[in-house]
């Protein structure tokens, strides 16, 4: 019987409990530094630490609704309540998460209120092909203040990566008079009514809450590096070239020009952060980049070691499914890995094939369009069945479908078939 440690109660780590649990020779523990499952998905309306002093993960705003709809979200064998509209509330998908839990006893598994301080490997010595190290987790019960630590014959690190904001520095931001927060600390609209306003990036977040804040707001500026989103946007929202620096109520764009500004959102993203790998220097998260890791997920020198949902630009739920399913034929012998050397080799071709089609090294993990051959061929590796194929249909549709209108998208119904052989969609709402 092996012990697996999964770290976080969040959709990761549910993942991983779900499947875990139902294989006979493993003993799963899940920590969970909150009282709660879900990760970013329960809202609180606090943005910088919780009662215990610990960095709020959630980066959920108010009135957030997903982007994708919920046929595409669901994890394999468990869909959404048929009565929900395709594109939800963030309650309802941390309702269905809880419901997860519920439904494949999940709960039990779970140390809540429980943070993980320290994560060591041991006998690495011995670490071979056929023999891999143990790991010493040392946690605190934040309700009783006691100190425990536990052997574990594997992990799997489900902590998230949207609670460590990622922002970039630009020339005069400290004389800056302005409001200046990061999208992980934003919640509600109502903050910035009557202001002009600058949102930096213009990936999900960005368009989502400029378009939120135009609501109230006298103006607001969406500056990115993009080429200018296609409209409609409401009528005061400008598209500007990037940033170039701050000044006292004001802020300077590369093309020279500038504009009052009020309160400045920075939407740039989050940089990894694994705060309990402490003494061993067992990963390393250079400007976005985790190494090393075979396939985004296994770790090469210490195999039974893996990192559940760290890929970018994702359907993450099935994602989770087809990674997690892979991580455990690693643990249980099934899998059969390729050497040390030509992992490396093989993390390494893919960080410079990603260079050499001009993405940024914080692109590491980036999939995007690719991410279906990944998801196909982690799943063809071990074996079993592939994330149907009109998942991808559906998704790929609702990416057009946003593009096209970022007004109107989420009033789109779709429906996709048990066997996901087929979808339908419904687009009156255009």
């Amino acid at each position: 019987m092996q012990r697996i440690a999964v770290i976080g109660a969040g959709a990761a780590g549910l993942c991983a409990a779900r499947l875990l649990s139902a294989e006979k020779n493993f003993e799963t523990v899940v920590f969970e530094s909150t009282n709660h499952v879900g990760g970013t998905w329960f809202y609180i309306d606090e943005t910088k630490s919780d009662k215990n002093g610990l960095v709020i993960h959630s980066s959920m705003y108010k009135n957030l609704r997903t982007n994708l709809p919920k046929q595409v979200m669901a994890f394999p064998g468990y869909k959404f309540n048929d009565d929900l509209p395709s594109f939800l509330p963030h309650k309802d998908v941390l309702k269905y998460l809880q419901d997860f839990s519920m439904h494949f006893d999940i709960h039990k598994l779970i140390k809540f209120n429980t943070l993980v301080e320290n994560v060591q490997v041991i006998s690495k010595d011995d670490c071979s092909e056929t023999q891999f190290p143990k790991f010493n987790i040392t946690y605190l019960n934040l309700s009783t203040k006691k100190q425990t630590s536990e052997e574990f014959d594997g992990v799997m690190v489900c902590n998230g990566h949207y609670f460590k904001p990622h922002i970039p520095h630009f020339p005069g931001k400290e004389m800056f008079q302005g409001k200046v927060l990061h999208s992980h600390e934003y919640r509600i609209p109502e903050d910035f009514s009557g202001m002009d306003v600058v949102v930096l990036g213009a990936r999900s977040s960005g368009t989502d809450i400029a378009i939120e804040i135009s609501k109230v707001a006298k103006s607001v500026i969406l500056s990115h590096k993009n080429s200018v989103l296609a409209p409609p946007f409401p009528d005061n929202v400008l598209q500007k070239v990037c940033v170039a620096r701050f000044g006292k109520n004001e802020v300077q764009f590369a093309d020279g020009t500038t504009h009052n500004c009020d309160a400045f959102v920075f939407c740039t993203g989050y940089e990894y952060s694994f705060p309990f790998f402490k003494t061993d220097k067992i990963v390393t998260t250079n400007g976005g980049r985790i190494c090393p890791l075979f396939k985004h997920l296994i770790h090469i020198n210490y195999p039974n070691l893996s990192f559940i949902g760290i890929c970018q630009t994702i359907c993450p739920f099935p994602q989770f499914h087809c990674q997690v399913r892979f991580a455990i034929q690693v643990l249980n012998g099934k899998m059969k890995l390729p050497s040390t050397e030509e992992m490396l080799a093989d993390e390494q071709a893919d960080y410079e094939k990603r260079l050499q089609e001009g993405l940024p090294h914080r692109a590491a993990h980036l999939l995007g369009p690719k991410q279906w051959e990944y998801n196909n061929d982690l799943s063809d590796l071990c074996g079993e069945p592939r994330i149907p194929d009109n998942v991808r249909l559906l998704y790929d549709l609702c990416h057009q479908r946003r593009s096209y209108n970022r007004l109107l998208y989420r009033e789109d119904e779709f429906a996709l078939s048990e066997s996901g052989q087929y979808y339908c969609t419904n687009l009156d709402a255009s």
